[in-house]
């Protein structure tokens, strides 16, 4: 409830960002692997985003 009206940080966003690419890889895996790779390809650029971002 006290986290209601919190804003997100930079950060946690692209962490939602990472792990929404990470599952939709995943899932992509069985069917077709060529995109499965692009999705984790995107999904590594978010994580040296995040990497790179300064410590709060």
């Amino acid at each position: 409830m006290f986290g209601l009206f919190k804003k997100k940080t930079e950060k946690e966003k692209l962490q939602k960002v990472y792990k929404q690419l990470m599952d939709e890889s995943y899932k992509l895996s069985h069917t077709n692997r060529t995109k499965s790779d692009q999705k984790r390809a995107e999904a590594e650029e978010v994580a040296k985003k995040i990497d790179n971002l300064p410590e709060e």
